[in-house]
């Protein structure tokens, strides 16, 4: 196609009729593989003359042919676009892309960023010869673009495969040097020059001392230089993204970059102390007192940006626990304390603009982590925070007086001039310093009567910000044991009428702040009379804001009063559905993608979790919640809610299980499930295995008689498709040999013709299995197998020539060991019993299927697996029994934060605190690895001692023990020499071994009518 016949499709694709776009979109698709097409995509980018939209069309086009195309995806794959072609692109895009207008500069700039990392160095080995040639013409700005890109292909990456990060430096970085010491003297530096060089580490061709030097000098001179006037916008927005702010905020973070890595001498490798140690002596104090000095600027009102105030502060907060560094501070303390981390601490006229104009905002930036992240305010609490924590002997009471003062002048004050913003900032102090004051005399004993004549008044305060301040606070507080009762009951009506708030955000921190009174309520009676009120104020506010912390409250009050939540259950489940509605809507409509919808929707499933397992003794309940949540799961299960899986499977989970049955609206859900695990949903298989089991163990004859679907095709299908899938880790296959188990026991009998095939696919698995893990669960679905019908797997196994191969692999198993004399495989209880029944169900075969010989093995090798469980079930409750016991002396421990408050007590400085801390540490991990099994080679994590299987089956009701006793009771009756062969060629051992055996198993007999008997008398008991 020549240059104009694009140029005309291109249009066409501009076109307000739908059939000329749809024509035009298509004649692009089939033209865009042909030879010369990318090329002429960007002669029309790069001409000038051309109509400026046909123009963006094109470098649409262009950046996503070259973003699916460029690399191939698969290996082996031939690229689809002729080196011919690239070439030509490789070499225009680089002298068009600075030139181009911005509009298509971010298209060709996102293509250039796919070039390179596809093809640098390897098939452009000239890209860097090109930037460093151009930093020294006048293509500079390109240069730097470029370099930028370049740059941060190796930002992430390991420290192997950014050793090209070397050489790149070593060719550019001195011209780098030249360009900055110009453009200190431009009145208005570019802005990619500030976002050039922000690397995660030093260089080491930096580390010389003279090139370091110089790039010190260099950004200690731009940070010292005021910013100009004249010039900055006026607008709070456009100013902060001003180039010379810019450049300040760039060179204040590569300096704490620097001083993170650098700052602390005794965290440095032996190849770094040397650099490190320069560094603070040459530079950390340096840019300590010009970052002072950019602070003093807020403290006479002047401008300063939030990010650059946030990035001074995470400096100021790391150097209080280094002594040279905070000897350096200590003189400027308390001005910096109180004249410039305090004010920010307080209510201010954004808080009051933001608070009135749009209240949703507030609530959403006071609650948002990423904008703590960046906030000012957040890093003066940290500030105040580290410094009472590291150096609190000096400055903890000196803080509080003044906090004391503030508190005074206020209720001193008239009402037309009470410091109400103060006020509110000496509160959020309080709060911040929960933590501290809770566990330091004297201020422990005085939190109460503080809280009474301080706090709690502020709940009835005229100013909105002070009654959610208040709120908050009290929150903090809730734990703390109150001397008066009244006083917890009065905060807790207070922060419950604050739900009912006239000001949006006072209800929010209301909220919040109940979840803390929840929790420490001892006395349920004070909430259990107002719960109807506060779930209809909840979803009042649910439907206002969407907030996940809303939502957590909600959780702790439906799991503090359990199955109390019944009556109001369906309610619950019906308003938390809408509002995952509402807010999945929200989260769809956000085109950023960071709208807090999203969080509160898997909150809003997270609380209908919780709903469900509050209510699970009362399986009548999911009968009426079941329309409700049905769409949500039908929805969810498709790739729709990949962002919610695991929350909505979990809900399929209780459905299916607590349910009285499972329903066919439910049973619609098993395709839905089955086409996301074919398609994209194998990491959530072991999340998909619960509902399956569900399916299969609770409605067992629908999944064996149904044939549109057909349930055991669907099933195989996905077995066997999973289990031959040679690009699956062992890993990752551990659910299907455990629904192949779920299948064999709960349909004995019944799938026949499905034990072939399973076993087939099971074998050829194993064959090529490399984890223990996942060895052991092949070899226990084989055992599933004869206990489901031990002559038939047999047979099966014989006619597939595997039943030498697999037995012997199997009594392998079982007598491995490791280093310490445990046994490597089996280590479960389940895994034990399944291997057990499956080995018994071989005894009582006849002779011409299980040879004497055979017999002999199986039998011993039975009795030692049957020794093992007994003793591993004793010491599991054993462990249980001494739970208990050893929580209770943990108590008797003294905490990590008593033993900090007695470093300080002794004079302890900051660093000697660390070091203690460190010391500390070290002994923690000597105690750990002690409990580590010797053998730390075993590459599985599978916990030897506990089952981790919440699943629940028909074997749990079989007696291992006495279904052996049993099996051999049968044998002896039916086949009386076989029996008398067995035991007379038995040793000593194992006649001692099946004699203990027995004894357990007539123990066991007795147990397990105990057990009936009072599970039968359990439900006259509740009746009663």
């Amino acid at each position: 196609m020549d240059l104009q016949s694009l140029v005309v499709i291109l249009q066409g694709a501009l076109s307000p009729n739908p059939s000329e776009r749809k024509a035009a979109e298509e004649s692009l698709n089939q033209f865009q593989y042909g030879p010369k097409h990318l090329v002429r995509l960007l002669q029309i980018i790069l001409e000038g003359n051309c109509d400026m939209a046909v123009r963006q069309v094109a470098s649409i086009s262009f950046k996503n042919f070259i973003s699916r195309n460029w690399a191939p995806h698969e290996p082996g794959e031939v690229s689809k676009i002729l080196p011919e072609d690239k070439e030509v692109v490789r070499q225009n895009i680089l002298n068009f892309v600075t030139q181009v207008p911005p509009l298509l500069r971010a298209q060709l700039g996102e293509c250039l960023k796919t070039i390179v990392h596809a093809d640098y160095p390897e098939q452009w080995p000239t890209l860097l010869h090109w930037v460093k040639h151009n930093l020294q013409d006048q293509q500079v700005y390109g240069a730097l673009f470029v370099l930028r890109i370049l740059s941060r292909k190796y930002e992430f990456k390991s420290d192997d495969e950014r050793l090209p990060v070397h050489h790149i430096v070593a060719e550019t970085f001195p011209h780098l040097l030249n360009i900055f010491n110009r453009l200190v003297q431009i009145a208005n530096p570019s802005i990619e020059v500030a976002d050039l060089i922000k690397l995660l580490e030093v260089p080491k061709q930096l580390f010389d001392p003279n090139v370091f030097n110089a790039w010190m000098t260099l950004f200690l001179t731009i940070l010292e230089r005021p910013v100009p006037v004249e010039g900055q916008p006026a607008d709070p927005e456009l100013r902060k993204s001003w180039g010379w702010w810019k450049v300040k905020k760039w060179t204040v973070h590569i300096l704490n970059r620097l001083y993170t890595r650098f700052g602390d001498v005794k965290l440095q490798n032996p190849d770094n102390k040397v650099f490190a140690q320069m560094f603070q002596k040459n530079y950390a104090g340096k840019i300590l007192e010009c970052h002072l000095n950019l602070l003093n600027v807020i403290r006479v009102g002047g401008y300063l940006p939030d990010r650059v105030i946030n990035l001074i502060l995470q400096y100021l907060s790391n150097s209080i626990s280094k002594s040279t560094m905070y000897s350096l501070l200590q003189p400027r303390l308390d001005v910096v304390l109180f004249e410039i981390i305090f004010p920010l601490m307080c209510f201010s006229d954004n808080d009051q603009r933001l608070w009135e104009e749009d209240p949703h905002e507030y609530v959403r930036k006071g609650y948002d982590i990423i904008e703590d992240l960046y906030s000012p305010r957040t890093a003066a609490m940290d500030f105040v925070s580290e410094l009472v924590r590291k150096r609190g002997k000096e400055n903890l009471q000196k803080f509080l007086l003044f906090i004391v003062e503030i508190f005074k002048r206020y209720n001193e004050a008239v009402v037309a001039y009470k410091p109400y913003r103060q006020k509110d900032g000496a509160l959020l102090a309080i709060g911040a310093l929960c933590d501290k004051l809770k566990k330091t005399e004297p201020y422990k004993s005085e939190l109460e009567p503080m809280l009474v004549q301080h706090v709690f008044p502020e709940f009835n305060s005229p100013v909105g910000h002070l009654r959610a301040k208040a709120a908050w606070v009290a929150g903090q507080y809730a734990h703390i044991e109150f001397s008066d009762p009244n006083n917890f009951r009065g905060a807790l009506h207070s922060v419950v009428a604050g739900m009912r708030d006239p000001e949006l955000p006072v209800r929010v921190d209301s909220v919040f702040a109940l979840r803390a009174f929840v929790e420490a309520c001892n006395d349920l009676g004070e909430i259990r009379p107002i719960i109807p009120q506060l779930l209809d104020e909840f979803f009042k506010l649910m439907n206002e804001v969407d907030n996940e912390d809303l939502v957590f409250t909600l959780e702790t009050i439906v799991d503090k009063f359990g199955e109390e939540m019944a009556p109001y259950a369906l309610g619950l489940c019906q308003n938390l559905a809408a509002a995952f509605w509402k807010c999945m809507n929200t989260a769809e409509a956000d085109e950023e993608g960071d709208d807090p919808g999203a969080l509160a929707a898997v909150g809003c499933l997270r609380a209908i979790s919780t709903i469900l397992e509050s209510v699970s003794k009362l399986p009548d309940l999911f009968v009426h919640v079941e329309p409700t949540l049905l769409p949500i799961m039908r929805r969810m299960l498709t790739t729709d809610g990949q962002e919610v899986f695991e929350e909505v499977l979990e809900i399929v989970s209780y459905m299916t299980f607590f349910s009285p049955t499972i329903s066919l609206e439910m049973w619609s859900l098993w395709p839905l499930m089955m086409e996301s695990l074919a398609d994209w949903a194998i990491d959530f298989f072991p999340n998909i295995l619960v509902p399956l089991d569900n399916f299969i163990s609770r409605s067992t004859a629908h999944f064996l008689t149904c044939k549109e679907p057909d349930y055991q095709q669907s099933l195989w299908n996905m077995i066997s498709s999973v289990m031959g899938d040679k690009n699956l880790e062992d890993a990752d296959i551990g659910p299907a040999p455990k629904l192949i188990q779920v299948v064999f026991q709960n349909c004995r009998g019944q799938v026949d013709h499905w034990v072939e095939p399973y076993l087939r696919i099971t074998m050829e698995r194993l064959r090529r299995a490399v984890k223990p893990h996942l060895k052991c669960l092949l070899m226990e679905v084989v055992a599933d197998a004869l206990y489901y019908n031990a002559p038939l797997t047999l047979n099966i196994l014989q006619k597939l020539n595997v039943a030498t191969e697999v037995f012997n692999l199997w009594f392998q198993m079982l007598q491995q060991t490791k280093k310490s004399g445990a046994r490597a495989n089996f280590k479960k209880e389940h895994e034990k019993k399944v291997c057990c029944l499956g080995l018994t169900s071989l005894l009582p075969l006849p002779a011409v299927q299980l040879p004497g010989e055979a017999l002999e093995r199986v039998f011993k090798s039975t009795l030692d697996l049957l020794v093992a469980y007994k003793d591993q079930v004793a010491e599991a409750a054993k462990e249980e029994e001494e739970e208990d016991e050893d929580i209770d002396d943990m108590d008797n421990y003294q905490t990590d934060d008593e033993e900090a408050d007695s470093d300080k007590e002794m004079g302890l400085d900051a660093e000697d605190e660390d070091e203690a801390d460190s010391i500390r540490l070290q002994k923690l991990a000597a105690r750990a690895n002690a409990f580590r099994p010797a053998d730390s080679d075993d590459d599985d994590s599978d916990d030897d001692f506990s089952d981790d299987e919440e699943l629940q089956s028909p074997i749990d009701d079989v007696d291992p023990f006495v279904f052996f006793v049993d099996t051999i009771k049968a044998l002896q009756a039916s086949d009386p020499s076989r029996f008398q062969n067995l035991t007379q060629t038995l040793d000593f051992h194992y006649q001692a071994l099946a004699n203990s055996v027995a004894q357990h198993s007539e123990i066991r007999r007795v147990e397990i009518e105990k057990e009936k008997l009072a599970k039968a008398t359990e439900p006259a008991a509740a009746s009663s």
